[in-house]
């Protein structure tokens, strides 16, 4: 007689991380997406004098930039709610700042308004990642923390920040952008983690 053996076979299959998560590299250049809305919203709208200024400026630039931080966190499963809540957020925040500050352009002025902006933004992105209050108040103050030394950047180097723009240029985009990355790596990893615990 002949006996016949079964063998079980259990496949893995890694996906490729740079195809499903969000990846340093990925976020870099979504630096452009701050100079560019600045540009747009400072020719569409003009300076940001008043809390009317402002949040119109806000508005047309956030989009500009929630869309260009979208493209970079879609593949992580992040809607394009994002485009939406950044350009409310940005308009809601800069109308505050400029209530609070007077629309000034001081150092002072400009480190606030980043900080008030900033926090209105992640505030209302944080809803978005859906990730529970921790990660929201993370984000939500590192967001309103490096938007703040974004401005602190641009006043050092810009010539004519007494234009009104409606955001910081590319120098403050930079630490920004760098900031900003490192903490969703870092979220969207615990994330990842949890879920591979969970199964």
């Amino acid at each position: 007689m002949y006996s016949v053996r079964y063998l079980n076979i259990t496949y893995i299959v890694h996906l490729n991380e740079r195809e499903t998560d969000m990846t340093f590299k990925r976020w870099l250049p979504t630096f452009l997406a701050f100079p560019i809305g600045g540009y747009i919203a400072i020719e569409t709208v003009g300076s940001a004098t008043s809390p009317l200024t402002a949040a119109a400026g806000g508005l047309v630039a956030g989009a500009i930039i929630g869309g260009g931080q979208w493209l970079a966190l879609r593949s992580s499963g992040i809607g394009a709610r994002w485009i939406a809540a950044t350009g409310a957020a940005m308009a809601a925040g800069a109308a505050l700042a400029a209530v609070v500050t007077g629309s000034g352009t001081e150092l002072a002025d400009v480190m606030v308004t980043g900080a008030i902006t900033g926090a209105a933004v992640g505030a209302a992105q944080s809803v978005v990642l859906g990730r529970g209050a921790r990660v929201a108040a993370a984000w939500t103050a590192v967001t309103a923390a490096a938007w703040s030394l974004g401005w602190l950047a641009t006043w050092e180097t810009i010539v004519d920040i007494e234009r009104g723009y409606s955001v910081f240029g590319s120098s403050g985009a930079i630490i920004v952008t760098l900031l900003t990355g490192l903490t969703l790596r870092r979220l969207l990893g615990e994330r990842r983690v949890s879920r591979a615990v969970l199964a």
